[in-house]
């Protein structure tokens, strides 16, 4: 049977156990989304959950903090647990709090202790902008120069990293590495296993960023005893634009003093004791600064209730099977469109998207909005298509690849400019 035919991939979806979770999601039936590597879809349980908080906060008042379905003082908490199982941690290990950068920030804060040779951070040249920003933020407060001690390690193509050239870098002077789980642009997935005992047979602390691997495959946080991680929430877990962030810090390390002390860092039963000397909690929970986002947390109380019951497992199994899909078809169908994957192919280097590059990529990206297909842009000249387990389907990647190709076949991609938009 031809891959590209409607026969062959509704096949496929015939075979998908997670299929009945597509009817939880809002999904405009005129598109196909395949961002959710950027920002995933609002589902219903989302929407509930979020009914739930602003109701607790009409009928309850300050009452809301204690009370109720969700009692919002021990929320974050409750989201820690219910997030602990995606990446291989103990619940007391994990807490949702802040942002990405604001995460990363207490986590150098509270980790990067420069002393005699220490006191270099590692990270590497593809790394999200914003992780860069914060570790050369945090160099700069200890009034050294990111120039000296920031190692930034470089890739071979442009897309991927080499673990023995990470750990090559990792030399007496390193005090900390931080480094992506999955690469934002090429999808590549670290050995994260790998890279914590380099990094503690060397006597670094290690952390990753999570953002983009959280929520599309399987961690194992605990059992590789990695140190620190830290995470957004608003793309494979759903949580919606803005949701609060997520942090994970080793058990071994619970009594280390918070980096950025703030009142929400403190022991529960003694917080509202008022003392001006902070008794901080004795878990993750101690690494909160201020008062939780509760309506920014309130969707992922919906979302993560579908993770628990999918399993990352199963989730997994068929982001790969999905995006297996979607490169075969590339393959096949558009062979001489100038296209290359810069996606490892291996699965276990290939995280839950799949990048293209082609040089007329921003221009792609926009016909391909215009034909109801969502990708995301990356500059210079990458497009990124997340096609996600919990709500895309088989037929969802043999229509997108379908539209591709008559875009590129007909030149329709030409009529718009190669620029970006403001938000790619």
């Amino acid at each position: 049977m031809n891959r590209i035919s409607e026969e062959y991939a509704a096949s496929l979806d015939r075979e998908d156990a997670l299929a009945r979770f597509r009817e939880e999601f809002y999904i405009r039936p005129e598109t196909i989304y395949l961002d959710g590597n950027s920002l995933g879809l609002m589902s219903k349980r989302a929407e509930r959950s979020m009914h739930e908080l602003i109701d607790s906060w009409k009928e309850s008042g300050i009452g809301g903090w204690t009370e109720g379905k969700h009692p919002w003082y021990f929320m974050a908490e409750r989201l820690g647990e219910m997030s602990a199982p995606l990446i291989g941690a103990e619940p007391d290990e994990v807490i949702m709090t802040g942002s990405t950068t604001a995460n990363l920030h207490q986590l150098l804060a509270t980790f990067y202790r420069p002393e005699g040779k220490r006191t270099k951070i590692l990270a590497d040249e593809l790394n999200f902008p914003s992780d860069l920003y914060a570790i050369k933020s945090q160099i700069e407060l200890r009034g050294m120069d990111p120039d000296a001690h920031l190692i930034k390690v470089r890739s071979r193509d442009g897309n991927t990293l080499e673990e023995k050239d990470i750990i090559a870098a990792m030399t007496d002077e390193v005090a900390v590495a931080i480094l992506p789980g999955v690469l934002y642009r090429s999808g590549q997935i670290l050995d994260m296993g790998r890279l914590t005992a380099a990094a503690h047979e060397r006597g670094i602390l290690i952390g990753f960023d999570l953002c983009h691997s959280i929520g599309a495959l399987p961690h194992s946080l605990d059992v590789w005893d990695t140190d620190f991680a830290f995470w957004c929430t608003y793309k494979h877990l759903n949580g919606g634009p803005g949701a609060t962030g997520g942090l994970f810090v080793n058990r071994r390390h619970f009594g280390k003093k918070p980096g950025l002390a703030g009142w929400f860092g403190s022991d529960k039963e003694k917080q509202f004791d008022m003392e001006h000397d902070m008794t901080p909690a004795g878990e993750a929970g101690a690494y909160q600064v201020g008062t939780p986002n509760i309506f920014s947390s309130a969707p992922l109380l919906g979302s993560l209730e579908m993770f628990t019951e999918a399993g990352i497992g199963n989730i997994r199994e068929k982001s790969l099977r999905l995006t297996d899909y979607l490169i075969e078809l590339i393959e096949e169908e558009l062979p001489q469109s100038g296209f290359s994957i810069s996606t490892p192919l291996d699965h276990g280097r290939r995280g839950g998207h799949v990048y293209l590059e082609h040089d007329e990529a921003a221009r792609i990206c926009r016909a391909l909005k215009e034909e109801g297909v969502i990708p995301d842009f990356r500059a210079p000249k990458g497009i990124r298509l997340a096609p996600v387990a919990l709500y895309n389907s088989f037929d969802h990647v043999r229509q997108a690849v379908v539209i591709l190709k008559g875009i590129m076949e007909d030149g329709r991609y030409k009529k718009f400019d190669n620029q970006r938009d403001v938000i790619a």
